[in-house]
């Protein structure tokens, strides 16, 4: 959520940020602006009623200053409803306007997209190559047809070496994080609607998240825990900034219909992610965002995956997030590359909404935080790309140096 304050002292830096990632028709600063007015003004009626009733309650009451203190106080009670309604509107209409883009953000969507690092080269093969999802299938790692049976479209079920594989993949990220001294977290993949909102997922993306019928709503990154963890408290500045890393199932409804070429595990409505989280002031904001976008790219290369990063567009990048760099692994068989993090910068956008503030040691004043997040890594494309990528002419794959320790495996083979 924007800074209402910062809407009217600074409109026309406001705007032309906002221009980078939404239309012209879309944003109306001047409609916020007016309704902030409105409520300061029925605020100041009522403040009004108020410093005249406390002037009768010092008389002696008769009948007369009776009815007149009740007549005030019907005023009053309107004008709080009033106030009340209009304050719900403006935060409603805030609410929906997206975060301002950093300053070294280029306008438009994924056509202005920046490549800014690759690693490694894409890798030449001597033999017709094979889709992750026929690899998966021959060597029964992967059972793409039991998953629908038992959940319908985009789930799948991991079976033997895949079970081990996806496993050794989670236990190498979370054992990189603890040496980098993140604190390792298992939350509720279950979140109210409050937790939904302060994450920045509601009101505009209500409809891609799962509902139970308790009003709560499944997870789609454990970043939307993560980033309620500290809700509604001051932290020590002193301490900042905090560094915390959590697994979870995410559960993604993936509106859309499903491309042949995304076939396999490329989409999907359940994966599992180790995600990366920082609480930071906002002076090691910067600082923060570059360690998580090194730590995401040094675990894919840890694998040995050829990848590369690129810093989006304003209008690519998540609604909420100042600033994003997607980790994009690359998939030989569909000849492109795949986001497997995405590390965002969402300044004080998030803390704003779910009031996460810290106490800053320089002036002794209440400040709002900036909350980072980045995957750390999510599995669901790095599994093909380690199929495809490390694939062998007979058939098999070998297994990442890194992950043979944890799945106790070099190659996968059939029948073994």
């Amino acid at each position: 959520m924007l800074d209402i304050n910062k809407i009217r002292e600074e409109k026309e830096e406001v705007e032309k940020a906002l221009l980078k990632r939404m239309a012209a028709k879309d944003l109306d600063l001047d409609a916020i602006i007016a309704l902030d007015d409105t409520r300061r003004e029925l605020l100041q009626q009522a403040e009004a009623l108020k410093a005249e009733r406390n002037k009768f309650s010092k008389t002696k009451p008769d009948e007369q200053t009776i009815a007149k203190m009740r007549e005030i106080g019907d005023q009053i009670a309107k004008l709080d409803n009033q106030a009340s309604q209009t304050e719900a509107e403006l935060k409603e209409k805030i609410s929906e306007l997206p975060n301002i883009p950093a300053d070294d953000i280029l306008a438009g969507g994924k056509e202005n997209n920046k490549v800014i690092k690759t690693f490694g080269e894409k890798p030449a093969f001597k033999f017709k190559l094979k889709d992750h999802y026929e690899l998966a299938t021959e060597l029964d790692i992967i059972d793409y047809e039991r998953g629908v049976k038992i959940a319908g479209n985009g789930f799948w079920v991991y079976k033997g070496a895949g079970a081990l594989l996806e496993w050794a993949l989670l236990c190498y990220f979370v054992e990189f994080h603890r040496k980098n001294k993140y604190t390792f977290m298992i939350p509720p993949f279950l979140l109210t609607e409050q937790s939904a909102y302060t994450s920045g997922h509601l009101p505009k993306f209500r409809d891609d998240l799962f509902w139970t019928q308790d009003g709560l709503c499944l997870n789609a990154t454990s970043e939307m825990m993560l980033g309620n963890f500290h809700r509604d408290e001051i932290l020590d500045g002193q301490k900042l900034p905090f560094k915390y890393c959590a697994y979870s199932a995410c559960f993604r409804r993936e509106a859309g219909s499903y491309r042949k070429e995304e076939r396999g595990m490329i989409r999907g409505h359940q994966f599992n992610k180790i995600e990366m989280f920082h609480y930071a002031r906002p002076e090691q904001s910067p600082a923060s965002f570059l360690e998580l976008v090194k730590n995401a790219e040094k675990l894919v290369e840890g694998l040995g995956l050829h990848y590369q990063s690129v810093l989006l567009a304003a209008g690519d990048a998540s609604a909420g997030m100042a600033k994003t760099v997607d980790v994009e692994v690359w998939l030989p068989s569909m000849n492109t590359y795949k986001e497997v993090s995405s590390v965002s910068n969402a300044t004080d956008y998030q803390a704003r909404r779910g009031q996460v503030r810290f106490k800053n040691p320089r002036t002794g004043k209440n400040e709002f935080v900036h909350t980072l997040n980045a995957s750390g890594l999510a599995t669901s494309r790095l599994l093909p790309a380690i199929l495809e990528q490390c694939q062998n002419k007979d058939g098999s794959v070998a297994v990442p140096k890194v992950l043979q320790k944890y799945c106790g495996l070099k190659k996968i083979e059939k029948n073994k």
